[in-house]
């Protein structure tokens, strides 16, 4: 296992097919078992956009959308190393620079996309 570490920000829409479907901002999961995850994808990718073109703060959007309890923190994960997360998610965090933003990372938790901070 590498001692390599990163320090990430996500922002998580949970979906239908998502391991648990509920989330602090969705106590039942009313919201979440209504979601495809076509929809789910097509949501963060306007979120995406409105980060990229500046719009709109990644921290505040995550504070407002994202289904992971880290939006309370503004999306933030703090820092792990390889083999703490789900593969995916780690493999695309890993891959990106500090402050780049990832496309869509779907995993068995929903569709993420990320910002490596650190």
């Amino acid at each position: 296992m590498s001692s390599e570490k990163a320090r990430a920000s996500h922002l998580l829409i949970k979906h239908q097919g998502s391991r648990r479907p509920e989330s602090w901002r969705d106590p039942d999961g009313a919201r979440i078992k209504n979601t495809t995850k076509e929809a789910a994808i097509a949501q963060l990718r306007g979120l995406r956009e409105e980060i990229v073109s500046g719009r709109s703060s990644f921290g505040d959007l995550a504070s407002q959308y994202s289904d992971c309890s880290s939006a309370k923190r503004l999306g933030d994960l703090g820092s792990f190393t390889r083999g703490r997360m789900q593969k995916p998610f780690e493999d695309a965090t890993f891959a990106l620079k500090v402050g780049e933003i990832s496309g869509i990372v779907e995993t068995d938790s929903g569709v993420h996309i990320i910002l490596r901070t650190g």
